[in-house]
């Protein structure tokens, strides 16, 4: 199917399957026993791909071959100080080049890397390096200051020249890796550095967003990473002249997870960038060639948000992929920049199951055919007591059409085989609490998703909302993401984040929203409400809006809400601007509580 700019089509259902026989295809031929792992991978592609470019960064420029060199003298390095097959080694380096001949290095020796985000320190950090039980870290120069007070961990220095820090920070470090590297051999290391190492075993170990709290560590298998690219490089068509825009953390799956080993499995090329950058996207784009993109949070609308150019549908992008991408953003999107294949999906670097749209049907997640060729179901579920609704026979019950439920994936345990396996988390803890038992019969076992969505009568899935955030007001439930994707494209607004907040003396919770304007633009309080009044019922309109400076993001562009629902509208916590609906004003008005009042008794 030729990439179309919008539809609402339904496409025959054995057009779709089809497509996914060709997924499962690519998935089945991994087996959890064999030996070829990441460090194959790329071996293998420098053979079939060794003058293609691999790597652009900046005005560096790298083939498979000139990448494996450097990987192997990291390697060789590593493995001169003491790593051995099986140690957790924590890699906490910005996106550039460094990060893969860290990691691919890792790989080659049979060690396991612990991808550390590059932007937190204090708890979080020494939680993430405690849960990987990881004591040496490489760490690029540029994130050094992120480990001030942390001890007993040996520093191994990787030098930035384009953000040097002080020397001080710098003389914490136990090794000068880079110096290590820079005098070691280039040639592949034996593969009996990695005797015993088989597919099913953990590669990397990749944190959680952390949008609600402290991260957990997902066990990623050296299967799980080859099984993506193989499957993805299938999904789209994937050839060597394919260029991936990677601004996307490499420490988070969509990047390390998804694209880099998309990219490999083809011999394509990454170009990449050490973080996103509205301004520069499309230059970008342009002179390197870009085929192929991940979105992410609030990307389109960030891009969006850009004054229109002459220019804009001249460009190599064809190809889009990722989730959270809402209705009225994809309309936008290809409307402005041109008709492309559009791949908005459903799951996580955990999950055991997913969803992928691959009729570019505007808005939806992904589709099911049939049933029966899949281990996902859709579960009932009481997003008012956040417990499972169950029969009779205290079994779960699937979701009726177009009736918003949890989405489950059975936990696939077959010999030798690893699509379905639920990989879980280096805490015992943490994985138990994602199985749910005795499901649809005694003794089975499905991984809960946290996620709640729904499927139409064509099979087309869509998301709903995460779990916890589905609030109740006035006897209505309201779902953050579908208010998200009303409100999102209001004119002048950068980011937009909605929750829900307990009102004393009210049942439920009453909405808010969280808006950060663009440079310029002033939010217009009777505009918003004229806005939300056009777009949504009555229960669903946010009771607040506060005006942060700001929006409140992980590294992974998705928006953070828990201190936003904790402070709620409490005027000693809150110091941003505040505002309450006033429906008979036909506006929002500054917070009073005799305002607030006032609206309750409308």
């Amino acid at each position: 199917m030729s990439p179309s700019s919008l539809t609402d089509s339904v496409v025959p259902r054995e057009v779709t399957q089809a497509k996914l026989d060709r997924r499962n295809a690519a998935a089945a031929r991994h087996r959890a026993s064999q030996t070829e792992g990441i460090a194959e991978r790329l071996e293998a592609a420098v053979r079939e791909h060794g003058p293609r470019t691999a790597l652009l960064y900046g005005d560096e420029r790298l083939d498979y071959a000139e990448l494996n060199r450097r990987v192997n003298r990291a390697a060789h390095a590593l493995h001169a100080h003491g790593v051995r097959r099986g140690e957790v080694v924590a890699i906490c380096i910005e996106n550039r080049p460094a990060f893969f001949y860290a990691w691919l290095a890792l790989a080659k020796i049979g060690a396991v890397a612990a991808f550390l985000n590059t932007h937190v320190g204090g708890r979080p950090l020494a939680n993430a390096l405690e849960v990987t039980a990881a004591t040496r870290v490489i760490v690029g120069e540029e994130c050094l200051g992120l480990f001030e007070g942390l001890t007993g961990l040996d520093l191994w220095l990787w030098g930035d020249p384009e953000r040097p820090a002080p020397a001080a920070q710098s003389r914490r470090c136990t090794l000068d890796l880079a110096a290590s590297v820079a005098d070691a051999p280039d040639t592949d290391p034996p593969a009996h550095w990695r005797a015993g190492l088989v597919a099913e075993q953990p590669a990397i170990y990749i944190f959680t967003s952390g949008t609600t709290g402290l991260p957990k560590a997902a066990r990623i298998s050296h299967a799980r990473w080859l099984i993506t690219g193989d499957v993805m490089a299938v999904t789209m068509d994937v050839e060597p002249q394919d260029c991936f825009y990677v601004f996307l953390p490499l420490y988070h799956g969509a990047a390390s997870l998804s694209a880099a080993s998309t990219a490999i499995a083809r011999g394509a090329s990454m170009l990449l960038r050490r973080k996103f950058s509205r301004r520069e996207f499309w230059s970008d784009v342009r002179r390197h060639g870009v085929t192929t993109c991940q979105y992410v949070g609030e990307i389109c609308r960030f891009l969006l948000s850009e004054a229109p150019h002459g220019d804009d549908r001249d460009h190599s992008l064809r190809r889009m992929i990722g989730a959270g991408l809402a209705r009225e953003i994809w309309e936008q999107w290809v409307s402005r920049f041109g008709p492309m294949q559009i791949y908005e999906g459903w799951g996580s670097t955990e999950s055991n199951t997913n969803l992928i749209n691959l009729d570019n049907r505007v808005g939806s997640c992904g589709r099911v055919p049939f049933w029966e060729k899949t281990n996902l179901r859709i579960v009932r579920f009481d997003p008012e007591t956040e417990t499972h609704v169950r029969g009779p026979d205290g079994l779960l019950q699937l979701a009726g059409v177009d009736e918003p439920g949890e989405a489950i994936g059975m936990i696939l345990d077959l010999p030798d085989q690893t699509a379905g396996r639920f990989e879980g988390y280096t805490s015992a803890e943490a994985t138990e609490r994602k199985i749910l038992r005795d499901v649809f019969r005694k003794g089975d076992a499905w991984w809960a998703s946290g996620d709640l969505l729904r499927c139409d009568a064509d099979g087309y899935c869509w998301f709903v909302d995460r779990i916890g955030d589905t609030y109740r007001w006035n006897s209505e439930n309201v779902s953050t993401a579908e208010v998200t994707d009303q409100l999102g494209d209001f004119p002048g607004m950068e980011a937009l984040t909605i929750y829900g907040v307990k009102v004393p003396g009210h049942e439920g919770r009453a909405g808010m929203a969280a808006v950060v304007m663009q440079p310029g633009h002033e939010f217009d309080p009777a505009a918003f409400w004229a806005f939300a009044a056009q777009r949504l019922p009555r229960y669903a309109r946010p009771l607040f809006v506060r005006l942060p400076a700001a929006a409140d993001m992980t590294g992974n562009y998705k928006l953070r809400k828990v201190d936003l629902q904790r402070e709620g509208f409490d005027t000693v916590l809150v110091k941003d601007p505040l505002y309450v609906r006033d429906d008979a004003a036909g506006r929002y008005v500054p917070f009073t509580p005799d305002a607030l009042a006032r609206q309750l008794h409308v």
